[in-house]
């Protein structure tokens, strides 16, 4: 993606929560490619932390958007069974398919840019963000310079709004 146009759909993914009447709460900082970098920028907010990966399942060509509390250590192969992907079969999907898919270039991966996909992304939220009392969710909003927050209950409506049902995981029993 080039610099040009983060800003156009980070102002389009603006306008379409606006739309849909949902309010968040934004923190710029510098560019961040991990999340060790971003926490001295977001410690002090409330709510859960997000980190995201952008997988394909290399038998059956499937792609899976998995977002999960920032601090998981996330075993892929376990991930794997449980979305019935097959031991090993998860890869990290490469940045020409997250371009194409998603409008995000690596670290910037995020929910948020679902609004981009056209039905292609399977999405996986651990359930942590809408079971543990979160006020806030925390993603970047189609660039790594900059968190929004969204209240859980919008962040359920801005996904309806995008056709993605989440998958719900408690990753508790397959993280690392």
């Amino acid at each position: 993606m080039t610099e040009q146009q983060q800003p156009v759909l980070r102002e389009v993914l603006d306008q379409h929560l606006r739309g849909l009447g949902i309010e968040t709460f934004c923190v710029e900082h510098p560019e961040v490619f991990t999340v060790e970098e971003m926490m001295p920028h977001v410690q002090h907010l409330k709510g859960a932390l997000s980190k995201n990966l952008f997988l394909k399942d290399k038998k059956k060509k499937r792609l899976w958007l998995v977002t999960v509390l920032h601090d998981r250590q996330i075993n892929l192969n376990d991930l794997a069974k449980k979305l019935g992907a097959g031991s090993g079969n998860l890869r990290f999907a490469d940045e020409a398919t997250l371009l194409d898919k998603l409008k995000v270039g690596q670290g910037c991966v995020t929910p948020l840019a679902l609004f981009c996909d056209q039905g292609d992304v399977k999405f996986v939220l651990d359930a942590a963000f809408l079971e543990g009392g979160y006020e806030r969710l925390h993603f970047h909003p189609m660039t790594n310079a900059a968190t929004v927050g969204i209240h859980p209950d919008d962040f359920l409506k801005f996904l309806k709004s995008t056709g993605h049902e989440p998958m719900l995981v408690h990753f508790d029993d397959i993280a690392l």
